[in-house]
């Protein structure tokens, strides 16, 4: 990963938190972690689905490949914002397991 795809999937998530914000569950008004990450995992399978519909679509004469384009490109951002979020908690945890105690 480039620092500039990088910078692309931490752009589409800015995007993405301004647009639909995820609703705070913790009794002092903190966002949970656990539902945000799984609603990230939820924009990603729909925005991919998308993209394979659009696909099929082309194939069948009944879509416009700028579409395809990008439905695919939509579903690039948003996997590359989750792999870029994955290895920073990657990171983030080994960096704590480095910890001395």
């Amino acid at each position: 990963m480039t620092a500039l795809a990088a910078a692309k999937a931490y752009a589409a998530t800015q995007n993405t938190a301004a647009i639909k914000p995820p609703s705070p569950s913790q009794e002092d008004g903190g966002l949970d972690f656990g539902s945000m990450v799984k609603s990230a995992m939820n924009d990603v399978m729909h925005s991919t689905k998308k993209a394979e519909t659009q696909i099929a679509a082309q194939v069948r004469g009944k879509a416009e490949l700028i579409d395809v384009v990008t439905a695919i490109s939509a579903a690039e951002a948003s996997l590359e914002t989750v792999m870029a979020v994955r290895d920073q908690v990657i990171s983030a945890y080994q960096e704590i397991m480095r910890m001395p105690i």
